[in-house]
C-alpha cells in the first residue's frame, strides 16, 4: 500500500496541485512582478540562493549523512506550493504576492531542482552518486509542475467564468487530496519515520526557522512592508513536503517504501505541523505595521 501512495498517488497530487494552482493565475499576477519588483526580488533572494545555502550549512552542522543531505537539498529546492498560499489567505496578508511567488518558483523547479540535485549528489556523494540525467531531470520536473501550472493558467484564459466559479473548490480538493496523500506516505511509512524522527527532525526545524526568521528580517531590512515581510517569510520558510518526497521517488526510483532521499521531505511534514505552524498562527495574530 505504501508503495502506491509514493509512486503513483503522491505525484498524482502534486499535478493536480500544481494544476490548481495554475487556475488561479491571471496575467495580472505575473504583471505585478514588474509594479512590485522589490518584493519579488527579495522572495526571490531568499528563495533561490538563501534558502539552499541555510541548508546545506545545517547539513554540515548537524552531521546529517550523504543520502539524507541530498533529501535535504531535493526539499530546499521545492517552493512552499498551496500550503503557503493557503496561510497567507488565513493570516489576510499578501494573497497576491504568495500566489505570484509560488507560481514562479514553481516553474523554475524545473531549472533549480537538477542544478542543485546534480550539486548536492557531488557534494555529499562524490563518486559513489548514482547517475542522474541532468535533461531527464529537467523533462520529469517540468511534467511535475511546470507542465499542470501552465495547463491551468491556459484553462483559465479559455474559460474564465467557468473556471472562476470551479477554482475554489479545484484548491479545496487539492488541499483535500494533498493531505490525505502525505499523510497516507507517513502513515504506511511510519516505522521508517519515527526512526528517523529524532536523526533528522532538529536538522529540519533549525532549517524551517532560520529561513522564516530570516524572510522577515530581510525583508524589513530591504524596505519591504510588514505584510509582505510575513508573506515572504512564509514563502522562505515553508516547503513543499509532498513535492520533495515525489522527486525523491521519480528521480531515484527502485526503492521499496520511502527511501533515503525522501525520507527528510517526510519527517518535514511532521517537524513543519508541530513547530512551525503555531509560529505562523502566532505571526497571523500580530497587527500588521503597515
Amino acid at each position: 500500500m505504501g508503495e502506491i501512495f509514493i509512486s503513483v498517488l503522491l505525484p498524482l497530487a502534486v499535478v493536480v496541485i500544481m494544476f490548481c494552482l495554475g487556475l488561479g493565475l491571471t496575467a495580472a499576477d505575473f504583471q505585478r512582478i514588474g509594479r512590485r519588483p522589490r518584493a519579488f526580488c527579495v522572495g526571490a533572494l531568499n528563495q533561490i540562493i538563501l534558502l539552499p545555502c541555510i541548508a546545506l550549512m545545517v547539513t554540515f552542522i548537524f552531521g546529517i549523512s550523504a543520502e539524507a543531505a541530498v533529501g535535504i537539498m531535493i526539499l530546499a529546492a521545492c517552493p512552499g506550493g498551496a500550503i503557503s498560499n493557503i496561510v497567507t489567505k488565513l493570516s489576510n496578508w499578501d494573497v497576491a504576492l504568495s500566489v505570484t511567488l509560488t507560481a514562479v518558483f514553481s516553474l523554475t523547479c524545473v531549472v533549480t531542482v537538477p542544478l542543485i540535485l546534480g550539486f548536492s549528489m557531488q557534494m555529499f556523494m562524490g563518486a559513489t552518486a548514482p547517475a542522474i540525467d541532468i535533461s531527464s531531470t529537467a523533462l520529469a520536473m517540468f511534467f511535475l509542475t511546470a507542465s499542470p501550472i501552465l495547463a491551468g493558467v491556459i484553462a483559465r484564459s479559455l474559460a474564465p467564468r467557468i473556471v472562476a466559479a470551479v477554482e475554489p473548490i479545484f484548491s479545496k480538493v487539492s488541499m483535500l487530496l494533498f493531505a490525505m496523500v502525505i499523510g497516507g506516505a507517513i502513515i504506511s511509512n511510519w516505522v521508517v519515520v519515527a526512526d528517523n524522527y529524532l536523526r533528522l527532525g532538529p536538522a529540519l526545524f533549525v532549517v524551517g526557522a532560520s529561513l522564516t526568521f530570516i524572510g522577515i528580517m530581510s525583508s524589513g531590512m530591504l524596505g519591504c512592508t510588514d505584510i509582505e515581510a510575513k508573506t515572504i517569510s512564509i514563502e522562505t520558510g515553508v516547503q513543499n513536503g509532498a513535492l520533495g518526497i515525489a522527486i525523491a521517488t521519480l528521480l531515484l526510483p527502485n526503492t521499496n517504501g520511502l527511501s533515503e532521499y525522501a525520507i527528510p521531505s517526510a519527517i518535514y511534514s511532521v517537524v513543519w505541523i508541530v513547530t512551525m505552524l503555531p509560529v505562523f498562527a502566532l505571526l497571523a495574530r500580530r497587527s500588521p505595521i503597515s
